[in-house]
């Protein structure tokens, strides 16, 4: 492997599902790994062994079914520690035991209640029966930032003799600043002797939003892997985030001068598996995978992307499977978004009308925030001269029982004209889209949901996107909002037929 190759050590399955309530079943966690070795990474810490029956296992399924990766299980550097490690990842193709101890004062004085050279020993001990154990061994210093120099380049120095093959430094509770990072790494590298022999690598958490900042500089100062997590989830602040690294490195290798070997066209999937699983959603301004992270609203802006994408937009959202740049309707977009929004819905509207409807638009917006693509149809088709109508959602009802299922009626307006169907299912979402399915012709099917709550004006909001499929394989999304769910989700559907009979799409 070339020196400009920066491996991807991910701990979402350990440092990650110590974030509190984001634990996951051993199902869940095999889907996450597997998810993760079709991404790429290079190393899956998939669990600490000697810490539950349920880690073992979970360790010992992933390690029997993950191709690629080197499967990595953490270790304290206690014998039976190490052991269990071992046994767990017996049935991997490529295994790594990671083994660690705290190096600090702090850490030394009141958690382990050790001696410096109790701990020193403790190093090389642990890294020699681990190697004896296992040909890839990794050794970490808890809290390394925080250590004194002098002994923290001496345990490194015992690990590497010890049959280290792997070095980490860990700053575990986010307290370095990243020019603090770049010097720390650089002296270790250049003053511990085999260092050359090894790979250095680094592990950083978020506690002051410095994770990100911090890794990078040390893979500026010569660090070649980096321990990261999907969305950044893991204790108290979170880890480094694996798709903020991984992209910064992506878009600027002109400056990093490295790369790393990630199928970056599967992080946004990556995350929403990961999210979906814990239950942790994904904060809608999140870099590279948040649902804004290529959402525009401004006049400006828009007007910028729909001439050249790369005017606001740094990454293409394809590279990440994203999709594609999304231009939000609000109270600050322009004349420019809403005439390529009514394009997208298939409607030829002349400047004159433009012009009325966009003044319409903007005294909606003031009140209402955004405006989604039923809001856009349902000011077009109350404008004289609408091409054509499209279906509204006019009203809906919906019982739920105790057990879930639940019965709807759905009325649709298309102009004067009211049709109504009803449906039963398992859930009022199935329902919903079943009535649908009977009011509008096309043979769709529902694909994915997501909802999300966003703050409204006098009233909590909330958001659906909708995907629907249909007989030729292609797929169209919408998205609606209201504060009840059940009728966001039926104006996503509506809004999702809509983009679908787009003229391009007939």
């Amino acid at each position: 492997m070339s020196d400009d190759q920066v491996l991807i050590f991910d701990t979402t399955l350990r440092d990650g599902e110590q974030c509190p309530g984001a634990s996951m079943t051993v199902a869940e966690k095999l889907r996450v790994a597997q998810a993760l070795d079709a991404l790429r990474v290079d190393v899956i810490e998939a669990g600490f062994p000697a810490s539950s029956p349920g880690d073992f296992q979970a360790v010992e399924k992933i390690a029997a079914t993950v191709k690629e990766a080197t499967v990595c299980a953490l270790s304290r550097a206690k014998p039976g520690d190490i052991e269990a490690a071992a046994a767990a990842l017996s049935p991997a193709r490529n295994r790594r035991i990671h083994t660690f101890i705290s190096t600090s004062h702090l850490h030394m004085k009141h958690k382990l209640q050790m001696e410096p050279h109790a701990v020193l020993q403790a190093v090389a001990d642990s890294v020699s029966h681990a190697r004896n154990l296992c040909d890839d061994v990794e050794w970490s210093c808890e809290d390394g930032t925080r250590s004194d120099f002098d002994f923290l380049r001496r345990c490194f120095e015992a690990a590497i003799k010890a049959g280290a093959r792997t070095v980490n430094i860990a700053d575990t509770v986010g307290y370095t600043l990243p020019d603090e990072f770049y010097e720390l790494v650089t002296r270790l590298r250049n003053t511990v002797p085999g260092m050359e022999k090894v790979r250095f690598s680094i592990h950083c958490h978020d506690d002051l939003g410095l994770a990100t900042s911090n890794s990078l500089a040390a893979i500026r100062a010569g660090a070649r892997q980096f321990e990261c997590t999907v969305n950044g989830i893991g204790e108290r602040a979170g880890n480094a985030s694996l798709e903020e690294i991984v992209m910064a490195i992506y878009t600027r290798r002109d400056s990093l001068g490295v790369s790393t070997g990630v199928r970056t066209e599967g992080l946004t999937a990556i995350s929403q598996l990961v999210s979906d699983i814990t239950g942790f959603a994904v904060p809608p301004n999140k870099a590279v995978v948040g649902a804004n992270a290529f959402a525009h609203e401004s006049g400006i802006h828009q007007h910028g992307v729909l001439m050249n994408r790369g005017t606001y937009e740094i990454i293409d959202p394809e590279t990440v499977g994203a999709g594609g740049s999304r231009l939000v309707m609000g109270k600050h977009s322009g004349r420019h978004a809403l005439r390529a929004r009514l394009d997208a819905l298939g409607y030829v509207i002349g400047e004159n009308k433009l012009q009325d409807i966009f003044a319409r638009f903007k005294e909606i917006a003031d009140e209402q925030k955004i405006l989604d693509d039923e809001d856009i149809i349902a000011l077009v088709e109350t404008s004289e001269g609408a091409a054509r109508a499209r279906p509204i959602l006019h009203n809906l009802q919906s019982e739920v029982s105790a057990n879930g299922s639940a019965r709807v009626r759905v009325e649709i307006a298309r102009g004067s004209e009211i049709s109504v169907a009803s449906a039963s299912a398992q859930s009022s979402f199935q329902a919903i889209a079943d009535a649908l399915a009977e009011l509008l012709p096309g043979g769709q099917s529902l694909g994915a949901i997501s909802i999300q709550n966003a703050n409204g004006t006098n009233m909590p909001i909330v958001k659906a996107s909708v995907s629907l499929h249909w007989p030729d394989g292609h797929r169209s999304i919408g998205q609606g909002a209201s504060p009840d769910a059940s009728v966001a989700f039926a104006r996503g559907c509506l809004a999702a037929y809509t983009a679908s009979r787009a003229p391009d799409k007939n």
